[in-house]
């Protein structure tokens, strides 16, 4: 062998120094600085309280983030998870005060309109070949509309006590039944993207989706599922949102499809596909939250919150291209 095939492939097998900070690594570092921070902006930020405020905000977000991962892995983006959540909040309210349906058929509709309107962007984009920006676009009109015929726009308030105390109850003093929800679907997506054949398929596609077909991954299914998937999720992220507020309104969800990106984004995946994982993804969302806390801690206004932000996104995105380039 000779050196110069030997050192090209030290090379390619040596991660550079943008693909190490990009990585997993980058993001968990990223989250200590912060917090590290604002322990001296605020003496409260480090109370127990405190992080589990904060644990509870990212709930809605971190699931909506999960479905966002796999689909941003093969390459896609979903613009309509918050459409779709308010959606499902909006069905799930709209069959139980208008209809009286046990409370529990409600919930399984709402995230069966979840999963219908992932299903629809699916298929719209491996069938109807449409891109997957232009496809949930659509759906998020789409969705967002239907989720305001249900009640012509108007809100709907009071679920019953168990359902509202999914939210609110701390069990063993820590933890709410829906940072429980979020905490197990996290740990079954991280386990299916890193443990599964079928999951470690999705980055085959996301790398080259020609070459995955090429070499017998079935494509189009999955890609289906991906997005149905994504679907189901932001259904379940609206029912943790309706448990929280004891209500339901076509607003819901509004501008949560930005932050779920970003939340992926900022955790290491690649917008071009092929890289992601769900435990950057939840440092990600961890990141978004304590930024939120921190600043609102530190008395700063919510208009200088959205550019601090989009300025992290920002240097999360740049930070993606670099590493692109350097591989």
């Amino acid at each position: 062998m000779s050196t110069a095939t030997s050192d090209a492939k030290l090379h390619a097998t040596r991660p550079g120094l943008l693909t190490f900070i990009a990585g997993a690594q980058g993001p968990l570092i990223g989250l200590i600085l912060l917090a590290v921070i604002f322990t001296f902006v605020s003496p409260v930020f480090l109370s127990l309280r405190n992080f589990l405020n904060v644990v509870d905000q990212v709930t809605v977000l971190g699931i909506l983030a999960i479905g966002m991962t796999a689909v941003i892995v093969i390459g896609g983006i979903d613009l309509s998870v918050g459409s779709i959540l308010a959606l499902a909040t909006m069905t799930m309210g709209w069959i139980y005060h208008d209809y009286g349906w046990p409370f529990l058929l409600c919930i399984a509709m709402g995230l069966f309109a979840g999963a219908l309107a992932g299903l629809v962007n699916g298929l719209l984009v491996t069938i109807a070949r449409l891109p997957a920006f232009i496809a949930t676009l659509t759906m998020m009109s789409v969705a967002r509309g239907l989720a305001s015929i249900t009640t012509n726009g108007e809100q709907v308030v009071g679920f019953p006590d168990w359902f509202t105390s999914l939210a609110t109850v701390r069990h063993f003093h820590l933890l709410s039944a829906t940072v429980g929800l979020f905490i197990i679907l996290a740990v079954l997506a991280f386990a299916f993207l890193r443990l599964r054949a079928t999951g470690r398929n999705l980055y085959a596609i996301g790398g080259s989706a020609e070459v995955a077909r090429l070499a017998g991954i079935k494509v189009r299914p999955l890609t289906i599922a991906v997005y149905v998937a994504s679907g189901l999720l932001s259904a379940a992220a609206g029912v943790v949102m309706s448990a929280r507020l004891d209500s339901a309104q076509p607003s819901d969800g509004l501008g949560y499809e930005l932050d779920a990106i970003a939340a992926v984004v900022i955790g290491g995946a690649s917008l071009s596909g092929g890289v992601g994982g769900v435990g950057g993804t939840i440092i990600g969302v961890l990141i978004i939250g304590v930024l939120h806390n921190g600043l609102n801690l530190a008395g700063i206004s919510p208009f200088i919150q959205q550019v601090i932000i989009g300025a992290v996104i920002a240097i999360a995105v740049t930070f993606d291209t670099l590493r692109r380039r350097e591989n």
